[in-house]
């Protein structure tokens, strides 16, 4: 991913015996006393290999050449082809330079420097795996989860407790160590929410999975909501994918969600998708894919405005380099502060883990670059925002280099 620099090489200068030296190794093409031009040392007798190279006739070098190939290079220069040929040349360049030019937008939206002050606002969360409510965790992981999280910007715990039904509903069984988590927490870290994190596939894809058109299906999901807050929890966070942007059906069961949690005092938060990068660019992936990948920046701005939190997973990105997601970030944080209430959270995803894969490359998508690419948009876009954090994915693939560069880049 990085460039790596290349050492130099060559022969010194400056020094006779250095260049006598030189001269020995390359060969001295010097005249004999008749006339002739040799190379080697003066007063050496030709030898194999002095005096000039006889040439290649094109009948020896053909002969060398395997027949298909042969045939393949006269078949490629026919004249039917330079049509086909220019086509084939004018679509790479269609195809190449508007992404050469978006990596270097990326990169140039990365350089500078981000300004005083955009550190944590004390709204940060952290995703948290199943363990916490299913009994494989106790007393003693709660006290070192405090002391990692005192003196951090983390007020919510988003805590696996699903995932749902594709009906919609949601097994009591899921989450028998709930109430026992949530006082634990409020305990050994007053002031920090617990909410329990639930989702599940959607059918918007594939046959299975959970269907938000279904009228039935979305009330189960509500009646799963009250179920869940019965336990204790303090609000609900909801992450349902693959979601299309511009879904209304999903806009309709927050607006459902978004009663209960208010008549409960609790928050309601979701899981966003990222925001189209490019006009066109999530309709055009979902042509070519079948898996469109973005929100519109409509689209994420009315979700926004139908929740207290909205977490933007902005990490498998693909990008390559570190210059390049940390560049992404900075639009990302950009595109959604721009669309986002002041009244709701907007937290901007942390990679708290290290994968290695088309989506993924743990080499660019550090926590370092997604930290300053979040500061350096925060700086360009509302730098006061007060509502704004990060939140990191997920506690269990955590690495201590990861909480290292969290503390060191967004903590003041």
């Amino acid at each position: 991913m990085r460039g790596r620099p290349r050492e130099a090489q060559g022969c010194g200068r400056g020094s006779s015996t250095g260049v006598r030296e030189g001269a020995r190794r390359m060969g001295t093409r010097h005249t004999d006393s008749e006339g002739e031009s040799r190379v080697g040392p003066p007063g050496a007798e030709p030898g194999p290999g002095s005096g000039p190279e006889p040439r290649e006739t094109s009948e020896e070098s053909s002969s060398r050449t395997p027949a298909w190939a042969r045939r393949t290079a006269r078949a490629w220069r026919h004249p039917r082809l330079r049509l086909p040929k220019r086509i084939a040349l004018a679509l790479a360049l269609v195809l190449l330079l508007p992404l050469l030019a978006a990596g270097v937008a990326l990169r140039v939206n990365y350089a500078g420097d981000p300004a005083a002050g955009t550190q944590t606002r004390n709204r940060d969360a952290l995703w948290m795996g199943h363990a916490w409510v299913d009994g494989r965790k106790r007393d003693a992981d709660v006290k070192a989860l405090a002391k990692r999280l005192r003196g951090t910007g983390i007020r919510d715990l988003y805590v696996h407790a699903g995932p749902l039904e594709h009906d919609g509903t949601l097994p009591g069984s899921a989450h028998p160590r709930a109430r026992w988590l949530v006082g634990a927490v409020h305990r050994e870290l007053p002031g920090v929410r617990v909410q329990a994190w639930l989702g599940d596939k959607l059918a918007s894809e594939g046959p299975v999975g959970l269907r938000l058109e279904r009228a039935a299906t979305r009330t189960a999901v509500v009646g799963s909501t009250r179920q869940i807050l019965a336990a204790g929890f303090d609000g609900v966070h909801f992450d349902l994918e693959p979601l299309h942007s511009g879904d209304r059906d999903y806009l309709s069961l927050l607006d459902d969600l978004r009663g209960v949690t208010r008549s409960a005092h609790v928050q309601l938060s979701v899981a966003a998708h990222q925001i189209d990068p490019l006009p066109a660019a999530n309709a055009i992936r979902g042509a070519l894919s079948g898996h469109p990948k973005w929100w519109s920046q409509s689209y994420f701005g009315q979700v926004a405005r139908r929740v207290d939190q909205i977490a933007v997973m902005s990490y498998d990105t693909a990008m390559p380099l570190e210059s390049l997601y940390g560049g992404y970030v900075a639009q990302q944080t950009s595109l959604a502060l721009e669309v986002t209430p002041e009244s709701t959270d907007l937290l901007m995803g942390l990679p708290f883990y290290y994968e290695d894969n088309l989506s993924h490359h743990g080499s660019a998508e550090t926590v370092a670059a997604a930290v300053r690419g979040t500061r350096l948009g925060l700086s360009r876009t509302d730098r006061d925002r007060e509502n704004f954090g990060v939140a990191l994915y997920v506690d269990f693939a955590a690495r201590e280099s990861d909480w290292t560069a969290y503390r060191k880049g967004w903590l003041p």
